[in-house]
Parts: structure tokens; sequence; C-alpha cells
């Protein structure tokens, strides 16, 4: 069989399953993992381009997607007046200032001569600069928390559209990648995962408690959305009349329409970005970033920049996955810092390129799709699966009872199994790197 007959048999099966899922369950259910699967394979791009292209570990997935969520809140919630008139300006005084002290350590690292006036400057400029910081900081955040905390206390956002927000994800999670990769991309492969995950553990702990900026856990909900909302769709005579005309139900049909259109938008940024990772796969620069990641001393002895190559591709893979967060969030219309968890967030998306196929973009696509619906339908399938098993057990029977609540451990058990036959058979992964 060739390769193309294979890929498509493989796409086909994925197709056959999210059509199975809407006949047998629902077609909710069905365009939900559709939604997210289009999500988790912009994810497994992004994590493919710096391990397959390159060979880094990252661990901090989470933090980059995280900032794409928050750049929804950032660029399309309307700013709240009274919190700026509050306190904004003091905050942005004082970031400011926070910057301003960063930049000038900096310049006196450079200016003084090496020694102790060097190390004596450095340190009273930051020292000096935090007091000024938090002193101007601190006062300006309880005065944007204490206005309306209960639906408000922070600081809004531009209150442009929501989808402007998926690139300036990118962009905020570039840019926090480029801060990481100056400091962490010098580092083993092992201590690099360790730095990108506590990273991106801060990343989190920030939007957890700092309220000013995006509610915190309280949570920001309501956010704009690209599609229109249901209620309105129902409310329209002529889409009423319309869906009508089709024998179908307007509160149905609304619900799936909205979805579609999500499906449309999100099914148009995966195409674009695998076109482009796909033309920089087949680039000179492609093939350099596969030298590099096969032997780094090789590429170094014909001239190449290992470290500033690296960083580029970790800043462009980590730019994919904070669109992804973005896309995610607007498809939620809210942002909740509390859910941001490593096993989701991280580990799962690995799961999904290492049974795909790192270094292989398609494949990278495919394990995204597959693994996301496995990760949905297991648990609910497994349940079924304990309820026929134990028909014939009497009701509090101690297997029954213990069957029926390892229901709710099958998508962690499925995730390794997989894990564990893709590993023996296929340890490239489904479509593997030529």
């Amino acid at each position: 069989m060739t390769d193309t007959a294979r890929n498509t048999l493989y796409f086909a099966f994925i197709a056959l399953l999210i059509i199975g899922t809407g006949v047998f369950s629902s077609w909710n259910s069905a365009l939900f993992i559709l939604n997210f699967g289009l999500i988790s394979a912009v994810m497994a791009l992004g994590v493919n381009l710096q391990w397959g292209f390159a060979g880094l570990f990252n661990v901090g997935i989470m933090g980059f997607v995280a900032l794409g969520g928050l750049a929804t809140v950032l660029i399309s919630m309307p700013p709240e007046g009274e919190a700026w008139a509050a306190g904004g300006l003091r905050v942005v005084l004082a970031l400011v200032l926070g910057a301003a002290t960063i930049v000038g350590a900096i310049l006196a690292y450079g200016a003084l001569p090496k020694g102790r006036t060097r190390a004596i400057g450095m340190i009273v400029i930051l020292i000096a600069g935090f007091f000024i910081y938090r002193a101007v900081f601190d006062g300006g955040v309880q005065a944007v928390e204490a206005v309306n905390p209960a639906n408000a206390g922070y600081l809004g956002g531009l209150g442009l559209p929501v989808l402007i927000a998926w690139p300036v994800g990118g962009v905020l999670a570039a840019g926090a990648a480029w801060i990481i990769g100056k400091t962490a991309l010098g580092l083993r492969s092992d201590y690099l995962a360790i730095a990108t995950l506590g990273i991106a553990e801060i990343i989190i702990a920030v939007m957890k408690n700092e309220d000013w900026l995006a509610r915190g856990v309280k949570n920001v909900v309501g956010l704009p959305r690209p599609a229109p909302y249901e209620i309105d769709l129902q409310n329209d005579p002529g889409f009423v009349e319309r869906v009508s005309g089709w024998g179908m139900d307007p509160v149905w049909a609304s619900t799936i329409w909205v979805k579609l259109i999500y499906a449309g938008l999100f099914t148009i940024v995966l195409v674009g970005l695998f076109i482009l990772v796909q033309r920089a796969l087949h680039s000179p620069w492609g093939r350099m970033m596969r030298a590099i990641r096969d032997n780094e001393v090789a590429a170094e002895a014909m001239g190449k920049d290992v470290t500033a190559r690296h960083l580029q591709v970790f800043v462009l893979g980590s730019a994919i996955c904070g669109i992804a967060g973005a896309m995610m969030t607007t498809l939620d219309g809210q942002l909740t810092p509390g859910t941001y968890q490593p096993l989701r967030f991280t580990f799962l998306v690995w799961v999904m390129v290492i049974v795909g196929g790192s270094g292989n973009n398609l494949g990278a696509v495919l394990g995204g799709f597959l693994i996301w619906w496995l990760w949905v339908m297991v648990e609910p399938i497994g349940l079924g699966l304990m309820q026929v098993i134990t028909g014939g057990m009497a009701e509090g029977y101690w297997l029954r009872e213990h069957l029926l609540e390892s229901a709710a451990h099958m998508r962690l058990l499925t995730m390794g199994l997989v894990l564990l036959l893709v590993l023996r058979f296929s340890p490239r992964g489904l479509i593997p790197e030529k």
C-alpha cells in the first residue's frame, strides 16, 4: 500500500469516527469533537515544529496556550472605564517602571567595569526599581480590583473584534517564548523541559492571582463571538422559516449552525498553518533545522548558529500554540485560568504528536484528531461497556460497583495503552517522518 493510500485510510477512519459519533450519539457531540480536534491539531503542529524539526523538548505548552486565551480578554472585552479611572494609569505606569528597571540593569551591566562595581550597581538599580515599582503598582491594583469586584474588578480589554485576538495570542506566546528561549535554550534537553514546565506554571499562577489583569479565578465570561448567538438565530424569522422548511427544529439547527461556523473558521486556520509549516519543512531552512536536530556538532562545524536557530523554531512553535489557545477560549466563550492543567494542555498534546508521527506535519494533524476523539469518547463508551458486563450482577455487589466506578479512569488507561501500542508496533508514529 502506498503512503498516500494509507494516509487517506487514516483520515477516512477519523471521519467515520466523527460521523459515527453524530449518528449514534448526537451531532452536537460530533461537532464538539470536530472543533476541538481542529484546535488540538493546531497545537500538535506547534509542538511538532519544535520537537519534530528541532528536537526541542518543550513541556510548557500549557503556558503558551494560556497566553493565547489571555489575548482574547485583552483584545475583545470592552474596557472598564471606572477601573481605568480609579487606578489603571498607575498600573500602566508601574509596568513601565518595572520594564525600565530591567532595561537599566542590562545597560548598567554593559557599561560598568567588570567586578564589584558592576555587581553593586546592578543590585542598587534592581532593589530601588523594585521598591518604586511596588509602591506605584500595589495602590493601582487595589483601586482597580475594588471597582465592582463581583462583575468586573479588572481593566478589561480593547473592545476589538475577537478574531484579531487569534494572531495577537500568537504574538504574546511568541514574546514569552523569546524571553524563555534567551535564558533556557542553552540548557540540556532535560533541563530545558524542567525550565519550560516551571515557567508555564508561573504564567498560570500569575493569571490566577492578578485579578486586575483578567479577574483571576473569578473568570471572565461572556467573551465576544465571531458567530451569532443561538438565541438570536432562534428569534430570526428568516432563519426559523428556512430551517422549519427543511424539517429541522430551530433550537437544534441554531446550535449546529453556530458550531459549523466555528468549524469553518478553525479549518481555515489549520489549513493555512499546515501549508506554511509544510513549506518551511521542505525549504532550505527546514533541512537546516533537521540537520541541527540530527547532529548539532556537525551543523556547528558547517557554520550554523545552533542556538539562534533553536530560538527561531521555539518562538514559531510557541506562537502556533498561542493561536490555538486563543481559538479555544473563543470557542468556550470564557477564560478560566483554573482549568489549565498540564495533563490536558501539555502531555495530551505530546501524545498526539508521538502517536501521529513526530517530524511529520500530517501525522501531527492525524494524532490531534484521533487522540482528542479517544479523550472525549472513551469514558462514555467505557461506562456503557461496564454496564453491559455488570448487567447480570446483583445491585450493590462489590465487583459491580468497582467496575462501574473504574469507568471514570478509562481515559488515562486508554491514553497509556494507545501510547504503548504505537511505541511497540510503530515507534515512529502512524505517519512517520520520511
